[in-house]
């Protein structure tokens, strides 16, 4: 099973969300005979989600992290290498983004990503910007998603990120 994760570059209550993302994935591990974990590498979500699946690796056989870059520019080949180097993942793959301008190579490879993937796992609260549009591409895809923020946030009052999107909007409002 391919899992890709997608999310805002900046989160909080990130010891709530690494949780809630690492009960989730062992919901898969037990059904699943090998996982492959799609990492994207930019921001607060993809490394909560990196230092969760390296957790899991070291507890359970069979799964495998993939760095996805969307640049194969000189200095990024430095910083995959030296990623590799200290067990950040085992490979990397470079997805067909050659005629991509640099400016949506984060967005397409994203779209890579989620077109490759059999479940996403999200951590997305308000309806703009990369992530949400990354997970409306999955939903028209009609992926699996699991939205954290939908499992974390859903039956509380308005808190935390919450409450900073209900500001915003209502200010777009009036």
């Amino acid at each position: 099973m391919i899992i890709t994760f997608l999310g805002h570059s900046s989160i909080s209550s990130g010891d709530k969300v690494k949780e809630t993302v690492k009960e989730q994935l062992q919901k898969y591990i037990t059904n699943s005979v090998e996982m492959i974990c799609y990492l994207g590498g930019y921001g607060d979500f993809d490394t909560i989600c990196a230092r969760v699946c390296r957790e899991l690796k070291a507890e359970y056989e069979g799964i495998e992290l993939v760095y996805v870059t969307p640049y194969m520019s000189l200095s990024e080949q430095a910083k995959i290498k030296e990623k590799q180097k200290y067990g950040f993942f085992d490979t990397s793959i470079y997805p067909p983004l050659e005629k991509v301008p640099p400016k949506f190579a984060i967005l397409k490879r994203n779209e890579w990503m989620i077109t490759s993937a059999e479940l996403i796992i999200a951590y997305v609260n308000h309806n703009y910007g990369g992530a949400y549009q990354s997970l409306r591409f999955a939903k028209s895809r009609k992926k699996k998603i699991i939205n954290v923020y939908d499992l974390l946030y859903s039956n509380d009052k308005p808190r935390g990120d919450q409450r900073v999107w209900k500001k915003k909007h209502q200010d777009a409002e009036e």
